[in-house]
């Protein structure tokens, strides 16, 4: 279990670490969503899941070898492989009808669901500095996603899907908080890479196959499939392992802010004041949760040695 309350200085040090690791995930998955909008104009969704999940399970089966095999990493590798395949899905789905920092900023809502579900599933409550973090990003997720009056543009079918998505995300992030192993995260990421190649595929004989074998598609599915699957999971796993689910949510409320910023840059769209101020927001809310965290803790020890 990650540490959450009267963090010594070398846990918390750890904690930091595992923090900045999630951060910069934030922005490889940033990234991504990019990557994954291209190759679909290539390729059907489940085609381009099974390709890319069997590339980065293959990959990472090489590198941990039998580990992957105990019995405790193949049960909680299954187990995990669902919900992510869930996000994955859902999210791949949503991006063929919605725009990449649209899908970005829904799937950010999961900083709402991983407390919420902690409170319902696990009776645990958010420390005060995560709690004022979540109230940020959440209202800068609502100015990002909510209907500009200008163009009466509602949730689409899209959008929705990629809400499912988040749903799939939070409980992923929950579980792994639990889950994950101090040592050894690569064997556990590589069955869930399995997983999700493996129900990809078991999906295709009811769906629409569509693949053209373009420079694109197969450099997204490479880059997929290695870097923002394989390594950027197993970080993660080991990340979760050193901090907790709901600070691991408030840093992934980053990656629309990073989406957005290189869709814009790349010119697939504009954001106006109403989405800067959402991401400005986000941006607040992690910071306020990171150092919020640091202080209360010094305001509880002095309190306690005065006491």
């Amino acid at each position: 279990m990650a540490m959450t309350e009267g963090a010594s200085t070398p846990e918390r040090r750890a904690q930091l670490q595992a923090d900045g690791a999630l951060v910069l995930l934030t922005v490889l998955w940033g990234t991504s969503f990019l990557a994954v909008k291209d190759a679909l104009s290539h390729g059907d969704p489940f085609s381009f899941l099974a390709l890319r999940f069997s590339v980065g399970a293959a990959v990472l089966s090489a590198v941990v070898g039998r580990r992957m095999l105990s019995w405790g990493n193949l049960k909680h590798g299954a187990l995990l492989s669902l919900f992510l395949f869930g996000g994955y899905l859902f999210q791949t789905l949503g991006l063929t009808r919605t725009s990449p920092a649209r899908s970005a900023f829904i799937t950010g809502l999961c900083v709402l669901f991983v407390p919420l579900f902690a409170l319902v599933f696990y009776r645990q409550v958010p420390r005060i500095p995560a709690l004022v973090g979540v109230v940020l990003s959440a209202v800068g997720l609502y100015f990002l996603t909510r209907a500009d009056a200008a163009t009466s543009e509602a949730l689409s079918s899209g959008d929705v899907l990629t809400l499912i998505c988040a749903v799939s995300y939070a409980i992923h992030i929950l579980l792994t908080a639990r889950l994950a192993p101090k040592q050894g995260a690569g064997a556990l990421v590589a069955v869930q890479l399995w997983g999700v190649a493996l129900l990809s595929a078991a999906c295709l004989p009811f769906v629409e196959v569509r693949v053209e074998w373009s420079g694109a598609f197969l450099g997204a599915v490479l880059f997929c499939g290695v870097v923002a699957s394989a390594v950027a999971i197993s970080v993660q796993t080991w990340a979760q392992a050193r901090t907790s689910a709901v600070r691991t949510a408030l840093i992934y409320a980053l990656e629309p802010v990073f989406a957005s910023l290189f869709s814009v840059s790349l010119g697939y769209e504009t954001l106006g004041p109403r989405e800067w101020v959402g991401g400005s927001l986000i941006v607040l809310g992690v910071v306020v949760a990171e150092v919020g965290a640091t202080v209360w803790d010094r305001w509880r020890g002095r309190t306690l040695a005065r006491a």
